[in-house]
């Protein structure tokens, strides 16, 4: 059992240095420690604290109506998940943002949509969030037969609120409109404080919000085109989603028609960097072939967690729900872990065998395919990372 320290979480602090409200300069003052150990303390990388300061911090937190005095020393510690739905149900709140979308023609009627594939992964979601991914049959087993079952294996949800966020997918570019709704839901997830997620459902196809995710997490401007860079080694993000040539084509940090000028990317599908550095595909085509994304960032000094669940069609998107809710062992551990972060990038290659009535299996959410899940190298993920 792994524990983290929530200083962070607890007095609202964000490690960009451009959000900083002097946070550090007003707990050294108040208890005297050290301003470096303040520091590795906000942000989860100190293994050890002596009593004394821990006595201190309490007292800080308690005078400046931070925690209450009876929920102190144990509000400052917290046990980390050990696996892929404990990672969402140790959270507190949960916020699922979807894309919406609107016909032309119904454009004031007061009527828009969410596809039927983001709705079935939606239901997926839910499920397995709310049982940890099955994990109540064994709280029940343990309550039938408690001298059978192995107590370490009872992880209860800690979900205490559930909030559910519809933002415009672009159609076909990202309006002012769309951009401007997705960095007010984005804005005010992030300012909020306590042990929060958000999960976003679909691609920068249909959700812009995915798009602020991947631009915060890698450090570049979002809705800005990096299709003209020389090289896909100058790129960004280490994920890329070549669209398909009918698709909206948003102006996007990780997503478009070209890798780079250096570059061929006719293939649509979802690309990525290997650990030698260079790109490969998991293709988008009509022979089959579909891809997925999974994603996720964890800042574990902050009880901040989001998270991308992402088919690039339709169809990968419903075959996506079947393999988390049978195969999201394979999304854990994370590929990445320091400096306070957790990150997990998974591409999801599917195979499907070739369907007698297309029109029948758009209904189907019990799809089969071949899976393969690929895990992004540490490495890859490192070198593109911008650490706040």
């Amino acid at each position: 059992m792994r524990y983290s320290f929530r200083l962070a979480e607890l007095v609202g602090h964000d490690p960009d240095p451009r959000k900083r409200p002097g946070t550090i300069k007003e707990i050294v003052e108040h208890t005297g420690l050290d301003r470096h150990q303040v520091s590795g303390l906000l942000k989860n990388q100190v293994k050890y604290i002596p009593f004394e300061a821990l006595s201190r911090l309490c007292d800080y937190l308690v005078k400046k109506g931070k925690v209450e005095a009876d929920k102190l020393p144990g509000a400052l510690f917290a046990v980390e998940p050990e696996n892929f739905w404990e990672l969402l149900g140790r959270r507190k709140k949960l916020e699922l943002c979807v894309g919406v979308r609107q016909a032309e023609s119904q454009e004031w009627s007061g009527s828009a949509w969410v596809t039927a594939s983001d709705a079935v992964l939606l239901g997926e979601l839910l499920n397995d969030v709310s049982t940890l991914g099955g994990s109540a049959k064994f709280r029940r087993d343990f309550e039938l037969d408690k001298d059978r079952i192995d107590k370490d294996r009872i992880v209860r949800s800690e979900l205490e609120q559930l909030n559910q966020t519809l933002v415009w997918s672009p159609s076909p570019e990202s309006s002012p409109e769309v951009i401007d709704r997705s960095e007010k839901v984005y804005r005010a997830f992030s300012d909020a404080v306590g042990d929060r997620a958000m999960v976003c459902i679909g691609s920068t196809k249909s959700n812009p919000v995915v798009e602020l995710i991947l631009a915060e997490t890698f450090g570049c401007a979002p809705f800005e085109s990096q299709d003209a860079m020389n090289r896909e080694t100058e790129r960004s993000c280490p994920i890329f989603l070549r669209y398909r040539d009918d698709d909206p084509h948003p102006a996007s940090c990780c997503s478009g028609l070209s890798l780079g000028r250096s570059h061929n990317t006719d293939q649509p599908g979802i690309w990525y960097e290997t650990a030698k550095g260079k790109w490969a595909c998991c293709p988008s085509d009509n022979q089959g072939n579909d891809a997925a994304l999974v994603f996720y960032i964890h800042r574990e000094s902050q009880g901040r967690l989001e998270m991308v669940l992402a088919g690039f069609s339709g169809r990968a998107t419903r075959v996506l729900a079947r393999t988390l809710a049978d195969r999201a062992q394979e999304f854990w551990p994370p590929v990445y872990h320091d400096q306070g972060l957790q990150i997990g990038a998974f591409i999801v290659q599917y195979h499907f065998p070739q369907a007698e009535n297309l029109r029948e299996e758009i209904l189907r959410t019990d799809l089969q395919a071949s899976t393969e899940i690929i895990k992004l190298s540490e490495g890859v993920i490192r070198r593109r990372l911008q650490v706040k």
